[in-house]
């Protein structure tokens, strides 16, 4: 979502980097570049203008113009106050009440009733008890697809059709939760293409009925400079207590983020990273500004690697590459777990110092690099993945012919493996020599 401001950001600051001393000239000029990148980005003027104001007042001060590193402490003072534009860290609040009722509200189209089941899927792990409610009765598809998502989930859905009250409908879910034990009830409430008086009427009716304890707006990270507006009357009408961005997966410039939280004050709770159930993550402002500035996201790597990867088998595995009886069946076994955790490009993003590599290399064919040697593996018999050495000429063109590559890759595959396999045994024993990294066996492209 943040890679072009992030990109812009960037260039900013590594030329002021360089100089060693900085001039009031200098500051201005940079806060002229960080202002368009802003403006570009999407975010509202009026919230570009005070960041950018504070940020001023704080960079031609004694702490940087005195500093040792001027140019590093500017890009601190970026990183503080984009924190707290972003504001605090927001976590639902259920409190102690049962069942806890959530209602989502937002604008048709913005993902609401997906993310109702991905809120679900997150509170269940937590181990919560969930309902979902399928109150928006004016889009039939609504209904279904909801219903369809809680079976998928196995997590039950409280419907009462196409033709009932959406009031009703909340009010009866709450009561249908207490007699069967629900924890959580997240109510999906009707969105339009455009705020009307009828949706603002329907919902402050609902709230009025179930007093939830949050009343989320589940916002499309793409609405752009519309969101100031959207935010503002859904938080006029209904006081939410907290924001929800959707599509941050998608190429939206972020400006609605950073936008919509200035404005509301409210905090951004989670961000919706995929279409699949299980894509959302909960909103952390310091770690999303450091990947925005290119500091990486560490934390999250592995809070994403401990959560898709199977712990016990990747420790087998490293255990079996250090003693050099590593085979390919064991890479492919790895290289699909690391798959999960999303394409290459966005775990480049989360080391520190690696994003300015995904952006001067051209990462568009490692993806395919993969698929590659994945197929070239899965083309051949368990006895050749776990004993490379039987696969002689025959076995290597029908494994060409199986996986849609060529002998020559097949050939590029087998000798940079058994070199890995001599490095990694060599570590094994003490040695000194650098395993080089297992890219290489990513084929030419990340050589």
């Amino acid at each position: 979502m943040f890679e072009s401001l992030g990109n812009r950001l960037q260039t900013v600051f590594d030329n002021l980097q360089r100089r060693g001393k900085l001039t009031e000239a200098d500051v201005d000029a940079a806060m002229r570049e960080v202002r368009l990148a802003l403006l570009e980005a999407d975010v509202n003027y009026k919230v570009v203008k005070g960041f950018v104001a504070r940020v001023r007042e704080r960079a031609v001060g004694h702490e940087v113009m005195r500093s040792l590193t001027p140019g590093q402490q500017v890009v601190k003072i970026v990183h503080d106050e984009l924190v707290t534009t972003l504001g605090e860290p927001g976590r639902l609040n259920l409190g102690l009440q049962s069942p806890a009722v959530v209602m989502l509200v937002g604008l048709q189209g913005a993902g609401k009733t997906t993310m109702a089941a991905k809120l679900a899927l997150v509170l269940r792990k937590q181990g919560r008890r969930p309902l979902l409610v399928a109150a928006d009765v004016y889009r039939p598809a609504a209904i279904d697809q909801l219903e369809t998502l809680g079976r998928q989930l196995d997590i039950p859905v409280f419907s009462e059709g196409p033709d009932a009250d959406p009031v009703k409908v909340a009010t009866n879910a709450v009561q249908s939760a207490v007699r069967s034990g629900a924890t959580t009830v997240i109510i999906d409430t009707a969105g339009r293409l455009n705020i009307d008086e009828m949706m603002m009427g329907e919902i402050k009716a609902i709230k009025s009925k179930v007093e939830p304890i949050e009343t989320l707006l589940v916002a499309d990270a793409m609405t752009g400079q519309e969101a100031v507006r959207v935010a503002t009357d859904f938080n006029n009408a209904v006081d939410i207590t907290g924001l929800i961005m959707t599509k941050v997966d998608g190429d939206a410039r972020g400006g609605a983020a950073i936008s919509m939280r200035e404005v509301t004050g409210v905090p951004i709770k989670f961000l919706g990273t995929g279409e699949k159930l299980n894509a959302v993550e909960v909103f952390h402002p310091d770690r999303l500004v450091n990947r925005i500035l290119g500091m990486g996201d560490v934390v999250s790597l592995i809070e994403k690697a401990q959560e898709e990867m199977d712990q016990e088998e990747a420790q087998k595995a490293g255990e079996r590459l250090m003693s050099g009886d590593f085979n390919l069946e064991d890479f492919l076994k790895q290289m699909q777990q690391i798959r999960k955790l999303g394409p290459i490009g966005k775990l480049m993003d989360m080391i520190p110092g690696m994003n300015k590599m995904s952006r001067d290399v051209d990462l568009s064919n490692a993806e395919e690099d993969l698929k590659r040697v994945e197929a070239i593996i899965q083309s051949m018999t368990v006895q050749e993945r776990r004993s490379p050495k039987i696969i002689k000429a025959s076995r290597k063109r029908r494994i060409a012919s199986g996986s849609g590559t060529t002998v020559q890759d097949v050939n590029v595959l087998l000798k940079q493996f058994r070199e890995m396999q001599r490095m990694m045994k060599k570590l094994g024993k003490g040695g000194r020599r650098s395993p080089g990294g297992l890219g290489s066996l990513f084929g030419p492209g990340l050589r």
